[in-house]
């Protein structure tokens, strides 16, 4: 029998266990999910885009007043964006499935919950790249500040992973909860500090010339972000439903 979410969308028809080529099959099955249903409603991508591009145009109006070189605000102005933004986007990853009366359909699906954590994960890490690639050629419009760089990238990349990892778990947590918009920024932006920090060290750096010997610790600190978080993820995710 097929299972049908509430949004008409099936659910995939998958048996339980198996190998790496099976479990990577049901993450990309709740990957699709996500992307067909943003691609038919258009509400999460579009949001976080809109909310960028306009804090953008703030941000560089109120410093186009006061500060002399933008080299100096640029840094903290994608990563404060760039974390804003996604809070928005990553309300979405399991309230929209709560809101629609869905969530108790995916959790019986016949997969691992690690895999729907997963899917869920790439899904928002595609939204987010989406919005970083539209956000990056707006700051260099705005502030003349050429951020498209190879390290700033990579940084962009690894900050956003670990960004996404946490945001996803603490998505599963809040989404049944009434205030959950409030709830989300309020439990993951603290842990978000040291990507925060070490982004914008990391950018600072690459614009003032610097050698990579003297920001290489920060993308090292990134890329242990990552790694733990998602890790911790993993490990975790199942007994978030335990009582589901």
């Amino acid at each position: 029998m097929s299972a049908y979410l509430s949004d008409g969308e099936p659910l995939p028809v998958m048996q339980t266990g198996g190998g790496p080529k099976r479990y990577l099959a049901k993450v990309w099955a709740i990957t699709r999910k996500e992307l067909q249903s943003e691609w038919r409603a258009k509400e999460v991508l579009g949001t976080m885009t809109v909310f960028a591009v306009l804090a953008i145009i703030i941000f560089g109006m109120a410093f186009d007043l006061r500060v002399p070189q933008p080299e100096m605000v640029a840094p903290g102005v994608l990563w404060v964006v760039t974390l804003f933004a996604g809070v928005m986007g990553l309300n979405r990853t399991f309230g929209a499935e709560a809101d629609r009366g869905s969530l108790p359909a995916l959790l019986l699906a016949p997969m691992d919950r690690s895999a729907i954590y997963f899917g869920k994960l790439l899904a928002s890490l595609f939204f987010m790249l989406a919005t970083e690639v539209i956000m990056l050629p707006i700051l260099l419009v705005i502030f003349d500040v050429n951020l498209m760089r190879p390290w700033i990238l990579a940084a962009l990349i690894l900050g956003t992973i670990g960004y996404v990892s946490v945001g996803s778990l603490f998505g599963a947590l809040t989404a049944s909860a009434r205030a959950r918009e409030t709830m989300l920024p309020i439990l993951l932006l603290p842990l978000m500090v040291p990507v925060f920090m070490a982004g914008v060290a990391l950018t600072g750096g690459v614009l003032d010339g610097r050698s990579f010997s003297d920001f290489r610790h920060w993308l090292g600190i990134l890329t242990a972000y990552d790694l733990i978080f998602v890790t911790i993820a993993f490990l975790v995710f199942d007994l978030i439903w335990q009582e589901g």
